[in-house]
C-alpha cells in the first residue's frame, strides 16, 4: 500500500497557509505548523492517528517500505495510523509544514 499524495489545485485558491489550513480543517483535521531546518530527519516511525503532512515551503522526502516521494510546496501526503515511514528535509531550505491529524 502506498500513501495517497495530493498536489495543490489552483482551483482551491492561492497556496497560502490560510487556504491550506482551511482545507485541512474542512476535512476534519487538527492542524499544527512546524519549521524543519535543513538536516532534519525523522527515522522510521508510526503514529496512532491518521496524518496528512503538507509542505508550504521547501522539500520533504517521505519514505516507506518499497517507496518514497519528495513533497514540494503544495503537496500533501495521507499517512494512515500505524503506517511505518520516515521523513527528511531535502536541500538547503527550511521546510514549513502543516501537520494535520485526526483520530484513527
Amino acid at each position: 500500500m502506498n500513501p495517497k499524495i495530493t498536489h495543490w489545485d489552483s482551483a482551491w485558491g492561492l497556496l497560502r497557509e490560510e487556504t491550506m489550513r482551511l482545507r485541512l480543517n474542512d476535512e476534519g483535521y487538527a492542524v499544527a505548523k512546524y519549521h524543519y531546518p535543513p538536516g532534519t530527519c525523522f527515522p522510521l516511525h508510526t503514529h496512532t492517528v491518521n496524518k496528512k503532512d503538507t509542505v508550504l515551503h521547501g522539500h520533504l522526502r517521505i519514505s516507506w517500505e518499497g517507496g518514497e516521494t519528495v513533497l514540494d510546496p503544495g503537496d500533501m501526503i495521507e499517512i494512515p495510523a500505524g503506517f511505518p515511514h520516515s521523513a527528511e528535509v531535502v536541500g538547503p531550505e527550511t521546510v514549513v509544514s502543516l501537520d494535520a491529524t485526526k483520530p484513527a
